[in-house]
């Protein structure tokens, strides 16, 4: 059972789908880390998968079919766990892109940080993990399990 958690922005659902760097780190971690994505998030994930394989010529098809494979790996999660700090999550998120109070709101709501490449989440009192530190936090989760056992 995972001990850790980490709410997932969209910009890193579109990195698991097309490339495996990040993807691979998901899934080495599965089991000592829940992976909570917001609906809102997961749509925009879609909007830009598909956007983004059509433009390089790929198969969206194919790309979206890997996303939804993903979802073994990922808790998502409604606005009837984030609604009541969208207010806060606005508040916090002033002067930046508003459409992403729902990552923040599900980071409030459920007291993790944030793994996301958005720069807009520093500085609003939640925990953020680039990719490239990500392992630090992930691997203290692991340390974390096995101390437990």
């Amino acid at each position: 059972m995972p001990n850790r958690a980490l709410v997932v922005d969209a910009n890193i659902l579109v990195r698991a789908v097309l490339g495996k760097r990040v993807r691979e780190v998901m899934e080495a971690h599965a089991e000592n880390v829940s992976f909570f994505v917001p609906e809102a998030a997961y749509g925009e994930a879609e909007e830009h998968i598909a956007a983004l394989v059509v433009k390089r010529g790929g198969d969206a098809d194919k790309a979206l079919a890997l996303l939804r494979s993903l979802g073994r790996l990922l808790e998502r999660v409604g606005d009837e766990v984030y609604g009541d700090f969208e207010a806060e999550a606005r508040e916090r998120l002033e002067m930046r892109d508003q459409d992403d109070w729902p990552i923040l709101a599900t980071a409030l709501a459920l007291g993790c940080p944030i793994w996301t490449e958005d720069s807009d989440f520093f500085g609003c009192g939640v925990a953020t993990w680039t990719s490239n530190r990500v392992q630090v936090f992930l691997r203290e989760a692991g340390l974390r399990e096995g101390e437990a056992e």
